[in-house]
């Protein structure tokens, strides 16, 4: 369950528009983002993990660490890092490097990957994925026009209009994460107000569907339930005063219950705005 479920979630920690899409006001200063979250399995806690970065008017750098805790941390000792840099063009997100650490004390897997005109340009993955006849391969095309999943979590809003209306969520993510290319897509189902220690506002409710394209093995079953599965959803909030969204909530049915992530703490454009909602 773990490799759609870190995709979609770090995405999770989610999603940028197509390469075609309208252009977003740029940045005037770069903007500061620090958010920290929960991750919850059937209602019980077992992980946190935390993003921080900055989005200017022409390129952004983020990072992000993840580890589980409470009981889960007990028994898997699991860890992971995660950095992604790249530049801001006509509204799309360039990424132009991505990294990720993840493993326990007793393994460890590194992934590199570097970026140019959302392309993978060059991949290394230490240990390498276990080639079986069954994987679907990857093709040279499948490396084009696409975005790694941590810079994913920065999502210009296209267009002047409404910032938490249908253009939020009506979007397709094209991710791949050196292993495995596929699609997110989302979709709008609402706008609702929320309440929470991180964030006091309005957030746009997007519905989400996963959609591998390669590098998977489909007849495993948790690539059969994922690609079927039709309980997903992702909440987005504003990134302080500019046209950028990012995950507050996400929620995942997995194979044995409901994950969740929530921010429980935010700090997205001017530090001081968190702290003053509460």
């Amino acid at each position: 369950m773990k490799r759609p479920l870190q995709a979609l979630a770090a995405s999770a920690l989610l999603a940028l528009p197509a390469a075609a899409a309208p252009a977003p006001a740029p940045v005037a200063e770069p903007t500061p983002i620090h958010l920290k979250y929960g991750v919850a399995l059937i209602g019980l806690p077992i992980g946190t993990a935390t993003v921080d970065g900055t989005v200017g008017a022409k390129d952004y750098k983020l990072s992000g660490t993840g580890k589980l805790t409470g009981i889960a941390g007990v028994l898997v000792d699991t860890k992971g890092a995660v950095t992604a840099t790249g530049n801001l063009h006509d509204g799309r997100v360039v990424p132009s490097g991505f990294a990720a650490t993840a493993g326990t004390p007793h393994y460890l897997l590194t992934i590199r990957m570097s970026e140019d005109k959302n392309a993978a340009t060059q991949v290394e993955i230490n240990p390498a994925y276990t080639q079986t006849p069954d994987r679907i391969p990857i093709t040279p095309a499948d490396k084009r026009g696409i975005i790694d999943p941590m810079s994913s979590f920065i999502m210009p809003v296209p267009g002047t209009g409404e910032l938490l209306g249908p253009a939020a969520c009506d979007r397709t993510l094209p991710l791949f994460d050196g292993g495995v290319r596929f699609d997110i897509n989302l979709s709008f189902k609402r706008v609702q107000q929320v309440a929470t220690p991180a964030y006091t506002g309005p957030v746009a409710v997007c519905g989400a569907r996963y959609r591998p394209i390669s590098g998977y093995r489909p007849d495993r079953p948790v690539n059969k339930f994922m690609i079927d599965n039709k309980d997903m959803e992702v909440w987005l909030a504003p990134v302080g005063t500019t046209r950028f969204v990012y995950p507050h909530h996400l929620a995942v049915m997995s194979m044995i219950g409901m994950v969740t992530i929530d921010a429980t703490e935010a700090a997205v454009g001017a530090p001081a705005k968190a702290a003053a909602a509460h």
